[in-house]
């Protein structure tokens, strides 16, 4: 069963591994990992780290490359990310088909329970955790992390990627938005009035990760659907003080509970959107009652933020977002799709981007409204554009260009109101009310294609050949080199 330090290996031979020694908690980390997001660089592994025993170490920018992707998920690599996304397209629906038959296998040990500290031992100030941006509230020891927790009616466990900031030396507070699976079987537990018991692996093999952060249907395990990517399933023990099942293969786990109406301030915190967006309020505590963790263990962390330039945790989900809203569209009986895009520096949520051959009037308008609001675009949208099949959806160049030329903005844009949002989101309606959890947006449809009844009188786009582009680079190769 593969595991974080094959992971690493396994990266290391490929060459997009590199060591970071004497990397401080106190935004060194945060700001090396940032710059490193920008060039799409190799993945970090921080050691030495000043003020932490040494073995301690953390993980970051674990699938910023194309190749770390494929190694990652276990499919071929792509030499683009168009061809990527068509790797993926068929792929989510396979395994989901498949992940019934690849369900978790519980062992009675494993690497993560080398060590364990009980009580009084439990001792969270040991723990590297960095404070990310200059302006965060805390810091924060889970942000590559997985929460696990077992819905209380149904037995079904859920994994999910839930920000946890350190409060002391056994005390957190766990940030999950409100509609979320995690946030759903909280609130189960707590209007019965019990405890909610959490356990959280704070570090993984990196398809944990991807996984964590995807929208699956509720009733998929998500390590059913991890065992279906990789084709064997995944090995878990019973944590020694929740029961939960916790990946065998861990580096650190934390376990406890949180009670109901146990808050405390946490936030502001840098967030995908690029904002501190939330401010500073009362959110759930986690209170920590045992660690297990094997020797010199390694954190996953994560730098969300993406204001255009830093997307460490943003560029694979554009993949495996992309691929997702391509399929729904498909089994919507949408026709004529050729391309989807999520943008990783809108988050891969505040932009969905639709490449389609047109077919009939009101066709790209029908693509742009399902996009909206299927599973895998209706939270914390903005935009939704749609254009012709001549433009490439991942070149932004390519879409602006279409949306300048062929959009007039009476005709061609609609608004919808009062659609799901967050309290993450930076401009919230006003009508939004902290209350019940009532966040609100609104979306933006943007039909950018050639006016339907237009389309083939439209003005013709100039353009090179593909022959005449290769007679050229091939002529001039010193003008064009590979």
């Amino acid at each position: 069963m593969r595991d974080l330090r094959d992971w690493l290996k396994s990266v290391r031979d490929i060459g997009e591994l590199y060591d970071v020694k004497g990397a401080s908690c106190d935004l060194e980390i945060g700001a090396i990992t940032a710059e490193n997001s920008k060039r799409h660089g190799p993945a970090l592994l921080f050691d030495q780290i000043p003020g932490y025993a040494e073995g301690y170490r953390i993980l970051t920018s674990t699938v910023l490359s194309r190749k770390r992707i494929a190694l990652t998920c276990n499919v071929p690599y792509c030499e683009s990310n168009s061809e990527l996304i068509t790797v993926f397209e068929d792929l989510p629906e396979k395994w989901e088909k498949d992940a019934a038959k690849f369900p978790p296998v519980m062992v009675s040990s494993g690497p993560v329970t080398e060590y364990q500290k009980l009580g009084d031992q439990v001792n969270l100030l040991e723990i590297p955790a960095p404070q990310w941006h200059e302006h965060d509230g805390g810091r924060y020891i889970g942000t590559g992390n997985l929460v696990i927790m077992r819905d209380p009616d149904t037995g079904q466990i859920n994994v999910g990627t839930y920000r946890v900031m350190l409060i002391d030396k056994n005390t957190c507070t766990l940030y999950i938005s409100p509609g979320k699976h995690g946030h759903i079987i909280m609130r189960k537990y707590h209007e019965r009035g019990e405890a909610c018991p959490v356990a959280v692996s704070l570090g993984h093999d990196p398809l944990m990760l991807i996984v964590g952060g995807l929208p699956i249907d509720g009733e998929i395990g998500e390590y059913d659907y991890m065992g279906a990517m990789l084709g064997e399933s995944i090995q878990v023990v019973p944590g020694v003080i929740t029961g939960l099942p916790v990946p065998a293969g861990s580096e650190l786990v934390l376990e406890g509970e949180c009670l109901p109406n146990d808050l405390l301030p946490e936030g502001p915190f840098g967030e995908w959107t690029g904002y501190y967006a939330g401010g500073r309020e009362d959110t759930q505590v986690f209170r920590v009652k045992g660690i297990m963790h094997r020797k010199d263990p390694i954190m996953v962390g994560c730098s969300p933020a993406s204001r255009g330039d830093e997307y460490e945790i943003m560029y694979y989900r554009a993949f495996l977002r992309s691929a997702m809203i391509k399929k729904t569209l498909k089994a919507a009986g949408v026709p004529g799709i050729q391309a989807v895009w999520t943008p990783e520096n809108g988050g891969t949520r505040l932009m969905v981007i639709i490449s389609l051959k047109q077919q009939y009037a009101g066709h790209a308008k029908q693509a742009a409204y399902i996009a909206s609001q299927c599973r895998d675009g209706a939270y914390l949208g903005r935009y939704v554009v749609v254009v012709d099949e001549d433009i490439d959806p991942t070149d932004m160049n390519e879409v602006l260009w279409a949306m300048y030329t062929r959009v007039d903005p009476q005709r061609d844009t609609e608004v919808m109101s009062r659609t799901w949002s967050s309290r993450l989101d930076p401009s919230l309606s006003p009508e939004s009310s902290p209350v019940d959890n009532a966040y609100y947006n609104s979306r933006l449809i943007i039909d950018a294609c050639k006016p339907y009844e237009k389309r083939h009188s439209f003005a013709e786009r100039i353009t090179t050949s593909p022959e005449m582009i290769r007679h050229v680079h091939e002529k001039w190769k010193d003008l064009f080199p590979n």
